[in-house]
């Protein structure tokens, strides 16, 4: 396969440095979910223009399918995904291409991962237009990764992932150096659900709370006793985690209100204790205010499942990563407890994700979803190099066994 990455590695060459264009042109005009009509505009430009023919799915997703080379191998494809959206959050880096846009920014590096899935399909189209592309590859550049119900969920009633099957995908990660993948089998990231707990009574006097239902008293008892009956109940393997987030209940200290509200989230690394995991919670809040004389309310949503990578994509885009940034390079990953929408695609077809190393050497260690979160663009070639590699490698290995 040297060739056809010398190949892939030439292509990115001459590209790089619009490649860091785009990124830049995102980064300054950042869109938060469902509303990435400009950037979904500047990909499609940028596809069209190489002789592709992306299609527009719902108002802003892109997808793109490369044919693979004549051959019974033509009839698998395999998936490359980016997400487009930006986060509500203001930019605070001082950068000359920093955002335009008030209170908006690509502080999780979803530009990074537009422009290198963008550089790998260029990359890929090129092989396949001169017959060498030994599978077939779809783009996927999805909106709206950082709400819930997201773009993935979209996507997938829009049936973007049929016919593929696997799927891959890189995420940012500012605490490693560029230069360095992080990955892992199994749950990468966790199942993240919002957990909403209303309480209710007639309220009352606060002289006399024998005489209402105290639901500020019992939304503290939920606060105390829901994390601890979780972990009573679930499989303590199974990485449960119930944090609160707020609180909301009357407004003066003489009054028993009639109503208080308590949001949170739910996660879950393992995803059998995720299917469970809302019925034991429901059940546990009931019984922690039953004595209370309060009436309960719990709005659990599905939000995202955890985000599973199986064995055998790993290790090809590990290979990939190998090949790229050396093998010392490429490292065991933590799991987290954030969520990521691309576990709905792992909960249908088989794939990976790793983390792609951004962080400047020498400066440092932050973290995502802040404000002055700034990005090496060296990651971007990078990160277009693996995952065009990690196309070939899995087009031309045996496909992993479809999930059941």
């Amino acid at each position: 396969m040297r060739p056809t990455f010398d190949r892939i590695d030439k292509v990115l060459a001459e590209r790089a440095d619009r490649l860091l264009e785009v990124r830049r042109e995102i980064h300054a005009f950042p869109e938060v979910a469902w509303t990435e009509h400009r950037t979904s505009e500047l990909v499609y430009s940028e596809l069209t223009e190489a002789g592709l023919s992306p299609r527009r799915v719902g108002a802003t997703g892109i997808v793109c399918d490369l044919p693979g080379s004549t051959g019974a191998a033509t009839r698998r494809r395999i998936g490359l995904r980016a997400d487009l959206d930006a986060l509500p959050i203001p930019e605070e880096t001082g950068l000359p291409y920093a955002s335009t846009r008030s209170g908006i920014s690509h502080a999780c590096g979803h530009d990074v991962h537009t422009a290198s899935v963008l550089g790998a399909g260029l990359a890929l189209a090129d092989l396949s237009v001169r017959g060498e592309l030994p599978v077939g590859v779809r783009l996927v550049f999805q909106p709206a990764e950082e709400v819930q119900p997201g773009g993935a969920e979209t996507f997938l009633q829009n049936g973007v992932i049929e016919g593929v099957e696997q799927i891959y995908a890189v995420h940012c990660d500012p605490k490693i150096e560029v230069g360095t993948v992080g990955s892992r089998i199994g749950s990468i990231t966790s199942a993240s659900d919002p957990i909403t707990v209303t309480l209710r009574s007639h309220g009352g006097h606060t002289s006399r709370p024998h005489m209402t239902g105290d639901v500020v008293y019992a939304l503290g008892q939920v606060i105390a006793q829901a994390s601890g009956v979780l972990g009573r109940r679930m499989d303590p393997r199974a990485g449960v985690n119930l944090t609160w987030g707020a609180v909301h209940a009357g407004n003066a200290t003489n009054a028993i209100p009639t109503s208080g509200t308590l949001m949170g989230t739910l996660r879950v690394l393992d995803v059998e204790e995720w299917a469970r995991a809302g019925e034991v919670l429901d059940r546990a809040i009931t019984q922690i205010v039953a004595p209370y004389g309060v009436e309960v309310e719990v709005n659990h949503v599905r939000g995202v499942p955890p985000t599973v990578n199986e064995a055998s994509c790993v290790a090809h885009i590990e290979e990939a990563a190998s090949d790229v940034v050396g093998e010392e390079s490429v490292h065991l990953t933590e799991q987290s407890l954030g969520g990521e929408d691309f576990g709905w695609y792992l909960h249908r077809v088989p794939g990976a994700m790793v983390r792609l190393g951004v962080r400047t050497p020498g400066a440092p260690v932050a973290d995502l979803h802040r404000a002055d979160l700034v990005v090496d663009e060296r990651a971007i070639v990078i990160g277009a190099r693996m995952l065009a590699r990690t196309a070939v490698i899995a087009g031309t290995a045996p496909a992993p066994a479809p999930l059941v």
